[in-house]
């Protein structure tokens, strides 16, 4: 280790991703105390453990010149989709996904780490194609990459982890300079398919009423006939585009595209989405419908952190965790116990430390000289403030339920260290900016 290179280690990253761990730590504690103060839990002793390992491998990562990994990205992408697959016919089920791999209590989630392989590889890609190239092209191949391993943690199915991907996509493709259209296409495409797959649903459990259009997208038929005359229109436009080269020609093939891709998909989720998952988005749009069942933990989450008020009721001081009203606790809804204990103020800790990890990855984008190390921070990046926003979101019932950790806080070992695999990547890429 040069002690060059030590120097030069973004300590500001650095900084925030231990004092995360840090908290994480103290409450994971506090959440295995109960309302007589018993400790039921070694959950932390864990946790300890992992946040060590992760510490100091992101420490020797910062030391490894980031620009040899790039030739192994191919090789840890397909490994790591080899192991998705493995844990998908052999892995051990929790909460109804098949997701873990493991000797005995030792697992891990293969889908975490897949994370930081992808983006690794769509780095390399993105990297070595021509910005001045076919947009298409690059975007086409892009998804490719993402969706392939997005595709199989589906299978598993983890529906939360499978969300990481389409931001990390998004993010790195607009900073490798892609069409903005692709990427406006992408957004439309999954915004259109949420709104299509949720109406039905609000339709039946919570307006309680019969609206006609909204039956017809539960229709097969319905939607065979209207996604048949779309893709009509669409090769019209096509031919059109081709033959005369008028651009009211390729906008209109655009957006049939959109329609037609979105209608599938959304009549496709139905069939695929668990009906525990579809709870989820009933309960998201309206917590009462289930209040004792699917809607009991937003509901318990919001009260604990109403309750934290200010400045929260101090550490091992909260009721809604110690009485054990909070199911999962020290891994999904680990920011409710920390509100309630710490309050608004230590909320915005919390939300300050993972913005300064965001702007610090943001800071290494603009400086480094090498398009590779850019993307990978991009990529982050994307990560990142998804994890956060999805989390938090999920914890005051403004985002669905999706089984999405905190990274860096929540309880388990796989997030914890592929989050910090990624801060010693970032780290790499700050110490050779220059270097090219």
């Amino acid at each position: 280790m040069k002690i060059r290179d030590f120097l030069e280690i973004d300590f500001f990253l650095l900084f925030a991703s231990i004092a995360l761990t840090v908290f994480g730590i103290l409450f994971i504690y506090s959440s295995g105390v109960t309302s007589t103060g018993v400790l039921v839990s070694n959950e932390y002793i864990r946790q300890i453990i992992w946040g060590i390992a992760g510490f100091v491998i992101a420490l020797v990562l910062s030391q490894v010149n980031y620009g040899r990994i790039r030739g192994l990205s191919v090789y840890l992408y397909l490994g790591n989709l080899a192991l998705i697959l493995y844990t998908i016919f052999f892995g051990r089920e929790v909460n109804g996904a098949r997701s873990w791999v493991g000797i005995g209590s030792f697992g891990i989630q293969p889908s975490e780490f897949a994370k930081i392989t992808t983006i690794l590889l769509l780095a390399r890609y993105l990297a070595d194609s021509d910005r001045s190239g076919n947009s298409f092209l690059r975007f086409a191949i892009s998804c490719l990459i993402v969706f392939v391993p997005m595709g199989l943690i589906l299978m598993q199915p983890d529906f939360g982890t499978s969300l990481v991907f389409i931001p990390i996509l998004l993010v790195m493709t607009f900073i490798a300079g892609i069409a903005l259209r692709y990427i406006i296409f992408m957004i439309a495409l999954i915004g259109i398919t949420g709104i299509l797959m949720v109406l039905p649903l609000w339709q039946s459990f919570i307006l309680r009423e019969n609206i006609p259009f909204l039956n017809f997208l539960s229709n097969a038929r319905f939607t065979a006939i209207t996604a048949l005359g779309l893709t009509v229109i669409a090769f019209i436009a096509l031919y059109g585009y081709i033959k005369y080269k008028k651009k009211y020609f390729y906008w209109i093939l655009y957006s049939a595209a959109i329609a037609v891709l979105s209608l599938g998909a959304s009549f496709l989720s139905h069939k695929v989405l668990k009906e525990y998952q579809i709870k989820r988005l009933i309960v998201f749009l309206d917590p009462e419908v289930d209040p004792r069942g699917a809607g009991w933990n937003i509901i318990q989450s919001v009260i604990a952190i109403g309750s934290g008020g200010l400045s929260g009721k101090g550490y091992l001081q909260g009721t809604q965790s110690h009485y054990r009203f909070l199911p999962q606790q020290s891994t999904d809804f680990i920011f409710s116990i920390f509100t309630e204990e710490a309050g608004f103020l230590g909320g915005l800790v919390v939300f300050a430390l993972f913005l300064i990890m965001v702007l610090r990855l943001i800071k290494i984008i603009k400086i480094t000289n090498d398009p590779f190390g850019a993307y990978i921070s991009a990529g982050l990046a994307g990560m990142f403030v998804f994890h956060f926003l999805i989390n938090v979101g999920m914890t005051m019932g403004i985002m669905p339920i999706t089984g999405i950790p905190l990274l860096f806080m929540s309880y388990g070992g796989s997030a914890i260290i592929s989050a910090m695999t990624g801060i010693g990547l970032a780290m790499s890429v700050h110490v050779r900016r220059f270097h090219h």
